[in-house]
């Protein structure tokens, strides 16, 4: 059945209802727009929370930081900003496959449907055209048939006539004739029109009119495919984030599980132990040999007063409750209790050894470059170098003053005084530089063979910056094009090195065994970093 055979006399209706079917598709549109906005507003405010509860910088430090409770805590706020990263993805693919796609073929459709009522709209002027004609051409012959009757009534009446002239008689038939003949005239043309007028009455109502109601109803028919596809889509756009939100759920879950109490129980105890041994019994402190003490000469020593030998213990006593002043910072860390003391001092000689063993390889680089640009003087100037060659050694001087000082401190702390190898250069007057162990002693280094070529020499003795090390690992739950600037492709399945983590705004930064870094969604994998 087809709107052209059975609503052939209902262009009023079809008109109407194509209309109403163009309006609910903008519509849909207006209604799939607003609930990107509160996908939108919704991921926002997701993101605003996680930022607000999650750690600050300076405050990655704080010795809570090393709770299982806390960590997971941190790792819920990870999967949330994930996961408002998802419902933003729901927002820009519902906004791309079924606002903007909708929006173009919803213009589409209203200019094919224009051009359609244009034609039927033509082919009713034309048919209403012909009517007139028809309609005219019908009044002429009425009027001309009546004049015609009328001039044979007069010419028989004045042939009836004894007054009449020969001439007045031959005069009315002759313009009875005439009226006649114009009257067959216009019944001929009044035939002839009413012939047209259905042939293209006809034409109108069972070829031209049913075939523009026909394309109207292909028209509507598409519409509402392409509405119930929008349909659809507004369900799949979401089910297809669907495994990721689930993989954020599930980090949740798995935040949950990885909470210890006992280790975070052995973490409190590893920060916060004193090292001091608990306090003795209080003596009992006799009062009454201050009186009955023997005058004699002979007796072991003079005893103490009963004030003095109160005020003996009075340092010693330890209340677990009371409140204590706030200590004094100090730069050996003698504020702090055996056991802190060692572990803050043990810390602070990792750093200084580390410090010192980046100054010592760039003392190492400048007296390379040094001897570089002596021999090959077009690449530059020794000289140039001086400034940096001393500040170079006063730093070094400075640190290894600091290392000793704290290695002091740290064995009278009782620690082991264990630190970081490292070697130590220092310069010539020539330029030249020695390689001496941490102790002072001289250790040999081969001299590079002068036959050597200088570009290689330099190439060998200055090469790229060391990448940054990966602090762990990530795995690909799936496949990412990596289309935009900045960002790396990425198959399901293969492992990358994380460079840097997530900083809150939904990307982790990774580097593949060929050198090759950027940035991925964090929610398309799985990380695991080094502990």
């Amino acid at each position: 059945m087809d709107w052209g055979t059975e609503l052939w006399d209902q262009y009023d209706i079809i008109e109407k209802h194509t209309q109403s079917g163009l309006e609910l598709v903008e519509k849909y549109v207006k209604f799939v727009k607003e609930r990107t906005e509160i996908e939108q507003n919704y991921a926002k405010q997701l993101r605003n929370l996680s930022k607000k509860y999650s750690l600050k910088r300076s405050g990655k430090d704080e010795p809570e930081c090393r709770l299982s409770s806390y960590q997971s805590f941190l790792d819920i706020l990870n999967e949330m900003n994930d996961y408002a990263g998802q419902r933003e993805l729901i927002a820009e693919n519902m906004m791309m496959s079924i606002c903007i796609d909708l929006t173009k073929y919803l213009q589409e459709l209203k200019q094919e449907r224009k051009t359609y009522l244009m034609e039927a709209k033509k082919a009713q002027q034309s048919l209403e055209s012909t009517y007139k004609q028809l309609d005219s051409s019908k009044k002429r012959f009425e009027r001309e048939w009546r004049e015609a009757e009328r001039a044979a009534q007069y010419a028989e009446k004045t042939d009836q006539d004894i007054n009449a002239t020969k001439a007045d008689v031959e005069k009315a038939k002759q313009q009875a004739h005439m009226r006649a003949h114009v009257a067959e005239e216009c019944k001929n043309d009044y035939a002839a029109q009413l012939q047209k007028y259905n042939k293209e009455q006809n034409q109108f109502y069972f070829n031209d009119m049913p075939l523009i109601f026909n394309k109207l109803q292909d028209l509507d028919e598409k519409r509402v495919r392409k509405l119930a596809q929008g349909y659809i889509l507004f369900s799949d756009t979401e089910k297809h984030v669907m495994p990721i939100i689930g993989k954020c759920l599930e980090g949740i879950t798995k935040a949950g599980t990885n909470v210890n109490e006992r280790n975070d129980s052995m973490v409190v105890i590893e920060q916060n132990k004193s090292g001091f041994e608990r306090p003795g019994d209080v003596e009992f402190e006799d009062y009454s040999q201050g009186i009955n003490r023997a005058s004699s000469d002979s007796s072991l020593g003079t005893p103490k007063g009963p004030m003095e030998l109160l005020g003996k213990n009075r340092s010693k006593n330890f209340w677990l409750f009371s409140k204590r002043s706030k200590p004094t910072v100090t730069e050996d860390f003698a504020h702090l209790p055996p056991e802190q003391r060692r572990k803050r001092l043990q810390q602070k000689l990792e750093e200084i050894c580390k410090e010192l063993q980046k100054e010592v390889d760039q003392s190492e680089a400048l007296g390379k470059m040094k001897d570089v640009y002596e021999k090959n003087p077009q690449m530059g100037d020794p000289a140039s170098l001086a400034s940096q060659i001393s500040q170079t050694s006063q730093n070094i001087e400075r640190l290894r003053g600091e290392l000793n000082k704290y290695e002091t401190w740290l064995a009278e702390a009782g620690g082991r005084g264990d630190t970081l190898r490292y070697k130590a250069h220092s310069f010539n007057n020539n330029g030249a530089h020695d390689v001496h162990s941490p102790d002072g002693a001289h250790s040999d280094e081969s001299t590079p063979d002068p036959s050597q070529a200088i570009y290689a020499e330099f190439d060998d003795d200055f090469e790229d910056e060391e990448l940054t090390a990966p602090i762990g690992k990530c795995t690909a739950m799936y496949n990412f094009p990596g289309a935009s600037e900045g960002t790396i492709s990425m198959q399901e399945g293969e492992v990358l090195a994380v460079v840097e983590e997530d900083k809150g705004d939904g990307w982790t930064r990774v580097r593949r065994n060929n050198g090759d870094e950027g940035y991925i969604p964090t929610s398309y994998v799985t990380i695991a970093l080094n502990k």
